[in-house]
């Protein structure tokens, strides 16, 4: 098997979901099954691969509509937070927790768990070509978190967002959102202030 890890994506529904498809070998690892079930396999097929593994990064309903289609073409492992499990319309075969790894294909994926948008979002980092890319879900998109529905829980998504993410990673890190552009702490790193006064 082939250590080299790329990564494939696409835009589904009305919505400008993002569903990423991360290759190594013959194998691919899904994340976010939001819509659009035959253009993922599309996706699949136009790089070789086989999805084996599907990566749910929060319980709301835009990301998921295709997650029992595909898991039932596919047979592949599905893992999630612990937090949004519960809510999902296909149980995870793992249930993670922060700090915990996507184990996949020869590869050890650590995740954060992010709360506040959802009660528990999960972003997987990965590291291509000598960088890391980090699927964020909704929890942080270029130019501010993602929505909160109070206080307590922009509190809460702003201190792990800054805590499991900024302080821990690099401005070259790559930040890959469920919708619209990707982005690098580096961009957004100076307006981190200006978030915190403004609530979002």
């Amino acid at each position: 098997m082939s250590n080299a890890l790329t990564m494939k994506h696409i835009s589904v529904s009305s919505m400008d979901n993002n569903c990423y498809l991360l290759c190594s070998g013959n194998e691919g690892l899904l994340i976010d099954a939001a819509d659009d079930a035959p253009a993922i396999f599309a996706m699949a097929e136009e790089a070789g691969v086989t999805i084996t593994g599907v990566v749910t990064t929060h319980r709301h309903h835009d990301h998921v509509r295709a997650l029992s289609e595909v898991l039932d073409a596919t047979g592949a492992q599905h893992w999630a937070s612990f937090l949004d499990a519960p809510a999902l319309p296909v149980a995870p075969d793992v249930e993670l927790h922060h700090g915990d790894h996507v184990e996949w294909n020869g590869f050890s994926f650590p995740v954060a768990i992010l709360r506040g948008h959802t009660p528990g979002g999960l972003a997987v980092i990965t590291e291509i070509d000598g960088v890391h890319h980090i699927f964020i879900g909704d929890s942080l998109f270029p130019g501010g978190l993602g929505k909160t529905s109070s206080e307590s829980d922009f509190v809460r998504l702003y201190k792990d967002v800054t805590e499991r993410i900024f302080d821990i990673f690099d401005d070259r890190t790559v930040i890959h959102p469920g919708h619209g552009a990707s982005t690098t702490l580096g961009e957004e790193r100076p307006h981190l202030s200006v978030w915190w006064d403004r609530r979002w």
